[in-house]
């Protein structure tokens, strides 16, 4: 059943998106390593990083893609999710800083110290095994999503509703994480890195090995999109997203369809946040800001939703312009941000794939209508002096013998 399922996700396109990102991974780390400085064709490490970023962006662009675009659930609080995976990375980077604090407490992180606690809390056990953290970035954004999903898909909560109380959601997570006695490091957020599986995290063999693993994992959360949206199940989630009510008096428990896509979506994101966090070196309450969330929207219209590649493309181009826009014009960033859904939403509903598409199909189009040339007569028909253009359809007579 697994195998038929592979066989299904792996169609020409996934085949080609899945192959370019695992390229991607082995050539520009590299391309970093192997290649000196000032020569050709090198990628200096904060490049490095920086691209890596954006394909932390884009694996959470296609989380919501999955929800989106193909189940019809507008959420704006899936910053929330990515924020839960980057915490949960960021508290076992900071359970490896040990004595090495500004404050040199083998057990207690400095902000800890200073906020004068006496004992590791107990949310905090556990978090000094890297398989451990990586388990609670599966587990603590899926949980959440499951409790979350179970009783607003239960309640038939859809449409704006839904997209409220989402960003209702993250809103209060944000409040939450700003208090210092949550133990989570108040509005200072986990920061000063130290190592990462017993490796500096700032080494340039480290950020490259970031980058190799989150384009993997990008390739592999395209793979397990393409197999959930080209399965029966898949089917089932656009047949909620474009008539649900239809859906539901066929006998589909479309909630359940709905929980299913919710959650697998929301871990998507957390694995993203603890990819993001170690490249960044930092995770505070700022990644629950409800405009985060917004904007993760905003890649997804860009590039296209309701298709795998496109909102891959979205997050890339998006932040993209993000950076040249900070760095040269940061106070116009918002309103060109703003500027674009607008334009976005008028004149390019399907975004940039859609965009593509339709050239694609009008180019089709012009060539079936074009008539074919007339075909010249056999060569054997052919005299010497005539030009075959000027034969048609009637025989031409032959020369005099």
């Amino acid at each position: 059943m697994l195998t038929q399922a592979l066989f299904r996700a792996l169609d020409k396109k996934a085949i080609w998106v899945i192959g370019i990102f695992l390229a991607v991974a082995i050539l520009v780390p590299m391309a970093n390593l192997l290649i000196p400085p000032g020569n050709f064709g090198h990628v200096p490490t904060y490049m490095v990083s920086l691209f890596g970023k954006y394909l932390s962006y884009a694996i959470l662009a296609l989380a919501l893609d999955l929800v989106w675009g193909y189940c019809g659930i507008l959420s704006l609080g899936h910053g929330a999710f990515f924020a839960l995976g980057g915490y949960a990375m960021g508290m076992y980077l900071m359970r490896q800083i040990g004595s090495r604090g500004v404050y040199g407490n083998a057990t207690l992180p400095d902000f800890m110290v200073f906020l004068n606690w006496k004992e590791l809390p107990w949310y905090w056990q556990g978090f000094d095994n890297f398989w451990f953290a990586m388990a609670m970035v599966v587990f603590v954004p899926g949980l959440l999503a499951f409790v979350f999903g179970f009783f607003a898909f239960r309640s038939r909560v859809t449409g704006v509703y839904l997209s409220i109380i989402t960003q209702a959601m993250t809103f209060a997570l944000l409040l939450a994480f700003f208090r210092n006695d949550m133990g989570f490091g108040g509005n200072n957020g986990l920061t000063d890195f130290k190592e990462l599986l017993g490796a500096p995290v700032q080494a340039q063999t480290t950020r490259a090995a970031l980058f190799a693993a989150t384009a993997i994992t990008l390739a592999l959360s395209v793979l397990v999109c393409s197999m959930i949206v080209n399965s029966k199940l898949g089917k089932v989630m656009v047949a909620v997203r474009d008539a649900e009510s239809r859906t539901r008096f066929l006998g589909y428990r479309v909630e359940y369809v709905k929980l299913f896509a919710f959650t697998v979506s929301a871990i998507m994101a957390g694995v993203a946040g603890a990819l993001y966090v170690p490249q960044v070196g930092i995770i505070n309450p700022g990644e629950f800001e409800p405009g985060n969330s917004i904007e993760v929207v905003i890649w997804a219209a860009v590039g296209g939703r309701g298709t795998l590649i496109g909102p891959i493309i979205g997050a890339i181009v998006v932040n993209l312009g993000k950076s040249w826009f900070t760095t040269v014009l940061p106070e116009f960033w918002l309103f060109a941000l703003g500027a674009l859904f607008v334009l976005v939403t008028l004149f390019l509903p399907k975004g940039i794939v859609g965009l593509w598409k339709q050239i694609a199909s009008r180019r089709r189009t012009v060539r079936a209508e074009t008539p074919a040339a007339p075909t010249p007569p056999a060569s054997a028909q052919i005299t010497r002096g005539e030009n075959p253009a000027r034969f048609g359809a009637a025989p031409q007579p032959g020369p005099a013998e």
